[in-house]
C-alpha cells in the first residue's frame, strides 16, 4: 500500500510504522525500554499459577520476550509475530510477519497471548482486542503491555509550544493514547472476562532532548501519525524546543527526564469454569441491610 493509498480516516501510516521498525531492527535496535517492560510483564505472568501450552508473542521484535517464555515451565510450541522482517530473521521458534491490526490466526489457537509495545501502534484497539479473544482459546490469557496517554508528555509540551511559536502551527508529533481508565473498560468491550489494567511509570534520564529522540529513532518509536507533516522540524525550532526541555524539565545535573507510562492489560477468553456474577435478584441480602450503623 502507497502513502497514498492511505484511507483518509487513518491514524497510522502503516507502512511508515513497519519502515521505522525494519530500520530499528537494521541498526541493532534500542530495546532496554522493552527489555524492562517484558521483565514486568513477566512478574505479572508468575503470579498466575497454570501452564499456558501454546502461546503467541504479538509484537516479538528480537525475540527476547520469546526466549523469555521458552524457558518457562509448561510453554510448548511459541509462535513469533512481528511485522519487521529484520527482527523475525533470526528467530528459531515458528514465525510469522504479521501487524497488530489483523491477527491473522484460527479461532482458539492460542493458551496464553503476550504483547509487550505494539498495541499502542493499533489505530482500532477494540477491534484488535475482539480479534485477540477469539485467537485465545476457552480459558485462555492475554497479558500486554503499551504505551499510556502520559507518556512522553515533556517532549510533547515542548515541541507544541514550540512549534507554535517558531512556525505559527502545530503538526501532529506524538501518537495519542489511550488512559487507563478506558483500559479496562476495552477489554470488557472485547468480551473478556476478568479484565484488570494498572499502570507503572518509569522515567529515563538523557542528557538532552535529541538522546532522547535518537533512542526513540533507534526503538522504532517515531512518529508514524498519517497526518504527520513530512519532513523534520526545522533546525531553529528543534534548537528552542531542545531548549526550553531542558529550562522546563532539566535536573540539577543538567539531564532531562522522559516519562513513559505503561498500561498493563490482563483479560481472560470466556470460560465455564470461570466466577461469574449472580443473577440479577437472587441475593440473599439486601445493601441497605448491610449499610445499617451498628448500634
Amino acid at each position: 500500500m502507497n502513502a497514498s493509498d492511505q484511507p483518509a480516516t487513518a491514524l497510522f501510516d502503516r507502512r511508515a510504522w513497519r519502515a521505522h521498525r525494519e530500520r530499528a531492527a537494521r541498526g541493532g535496535a534500542v530495546d532496554f525500554l522493552h527489555a524492562e517492560i517484558a521483565e514486568r510483564l513477566l512478574d505479572r505472568l508468575d503470579l498466575i499459577e497454570r501452564e499456558f501450552p501454546t502461546v503467541l508473542d504479538l509484537g516479538a521484535r528480537d525475540g527476547k520476550l520469546t526466549q523469555a517464555l521458552a524457558e518457562r515451565r509448561g510453554m510448548q510450541r511459541i509462535v513469533a509475530a512481528e511485522p519487521a522482517i529484520g527482527f523475525l530473521a533470526d528467530m528459531p521458534t515458528p514465525r510469522i510477519a504479521a501487524d497488530p491490526e489483523l491477527v491473522p490466526f484460527r479461532d482458539g489457537s492460542f493458551d496464553l497471548i503476550a504483547s509487550v509495545l505494539a498495541l499502542h501502534w493499533v489505530a482500532d484497539l477494540p477491534g484488535a482486542l475482539v480479534q485477540l479473544r477469539r485467537a485465545l482459546k476457552p480459558d485462555g490469557l492475554l497479558l500486554a503491555a503499551m504505551l499510556g496517554g502520559q507518556t512522553l508528555v515533556e517532549l510533547r509540551t515542548v515541541l507544541f509550544e514550540t512549534e507554535l511559536a517558531e512556525e505559527g502551527g502545530v503538526s501532529p508529533r506524538i501518537s495519542p493514547a489511550i488512559e487507563l481508565r478506558d483500559a479496562a473498560a476495552l477489554l470488557q468491550r472485547g468480551a473478556f472476562a476478568l479484565p484488570v489494567a494498572d499502570s507503572e511509570t518509569i522515567t529515563v534520564t538523557y542528557p538532552d532532548m535529541l538522546a532522547l529522540m535518537r533512542d526513540l529513532r533507534g526503538m522504532g518509536e517515531t512518529n508514524a501519525l498519517a497526518a504527520r507533516r513530512r519532513g523534520g522540524l526545522r533546525r531553529g525550532t528543534l534548537a528552542r524546543a531542545a531548549a526550553l526541555y531542558a529550562e522546563r524539565f532539566g535536573d540539577t545535573e543538567g539531564r532531562i527526564p522522559a516519562t513513559f507510562e505503561i498500561l498493563f492489560l490482563c483479560g481472560w477468553a470466556p470460560h465455564e469454569s470461570q466466577p461469574q456474577p449472580l443473577k440479577r435478584g437472587s441475593a440473599k441480602h439486601r445493601l441497605a441491610d448491610a449499610l445499617k450503623p451498628v448500634r
